[in-house]
């Protein structure tokens, strides 16, 4: 597995409260990937700093290798996010996207790529000819994780996320991002329409639980009720349970049942659950997924609210 995009520090605000954790929405999902115990590579872009050796010490620590290319930047990028009453976040970004060029990627099944690396400049070109170098058995996800403020023109990144999509076996949306993508269009006919671009289509909803699809085969998963500490690296969470599921069960995504389809994607609710109920990006390990439940969730408390991806 190897997973490509950016890694950054997230400066978390909450309230009077400022923090610092390890974070980027390809580093979650790398982080995802190696707490589930799959074997995962990473290329990024980082700073020989404080803030990345941090990042290097955290992703480490789960396992991930990531690529010496990544050292390229002179300083880390950061992300800052101010925290709501309700557990959403708000992002402001100082961020320097790029690679160096060659890189030496080794050969892989599977490549993850998304969110502000699939889109900024001048990084973003390389992830693409990243993707279309990929030999033709491998697969590949894509999850935008859409930040509207960075990814310049609309239209200009809608082209671009549907270039992808193309390419992609797995494409994942959060409600926000088809709201951006395919404006106006209902769930339903979202998860079909990334189904029909690739071999799975994901679309998750927060409370409302999440939808896949694939073929003629579309699943609502339900929400799983969770108290919400903050929603950061939800749906990080869930598209690396979702992989990691796929992968391990050994479900190709261009030819998946619906039973299995709902086995992932339960799978990968858990997973985002278990995140939503701490703070900061921290996906759950693999014995976390498969202990009891009991004292997690708390339906009857007054607090509760569900937790899925975003």
């Amino acid at each position: 597995m190897l997973v490509a995009g950016e890694a950054l520090t997230d400066v978390i605000r909450a309230g009077q409260n400022e923090t610092e954790h390890p974070g980027g929405s390809p580093a979650n999902v790398a982080l995802g990937l190696a707490r589930l115990d799959t074997a995962t590579r990473f290329l990024t872009a980082l700073g020989r700093d404080q803030r990345g050796a941090r990042i290097a010490s955290w992703l480490g620590a789960a396992g991930v290798e990531i690529l010496p290319e990544s050292w390229s930047l002179t300083q880390t990028s950061i992300a800052q996010a101010t925290i709501g009453r309700d557990g959403a976040a708000e992002y402001a970004f100082d961020i320097d996207w790029r690679l160096p060029s060659p890189v030496r990627v080794p050969a892989v099944h599977h490549l993850h790529i998304g969110s502000i690396s699939a889109f900024l400049d001048p990084g973003a070109d390389q992830i693409e000819h990243l993707v279309q170098d990929m030999p033709a058995q491998a697969t590949v996800s894509f999850d935008p994780n859409v930040r509207p403020d960075l990814i310049g023109d609309p239209e200009a990144a809608r082209t671009r996320f549907h270039r992808l999509a193309a390419r992609a076996d797995i494409v994942k949306l959060s409600d926000e991002d088809a709201a951006y993508l395919y404006p106006g269009t209902a769930p339903d006919a979202v998860a079909v329409a990334l189904a029909e671009q690739g071999g799975i289509g994901a679309l998750t909803m927060g409370a409302a639980g999440s939808l896949l699809a694939a073929g003629n085969h579309l699943v609502h998963i339900e929400p799983i009720p969770t108290i919400v500490a903050d929603t950061i690296g939800a749906g990080d969470s869930y598209m690396a349970a979702m992989l990691h599921q796929l992968l391990t069960a050994g479900h190709h995504p261009h030819a998946i049942t619906p039973s299995q389809l709902r086995e992932v994607g339960e799978f990968a609710a858990r997973a985002a659950a278990i995140t939503v109920s701490r703070s900061g990006a921290q996906p759950p390990t693999a014995s976390e997924l498969t202990a009891p439940t009991r004292g997690l969730y708390r339906v009857s408390d007054p607090g509760c609210r569900t937790g899925q991806g975003d």
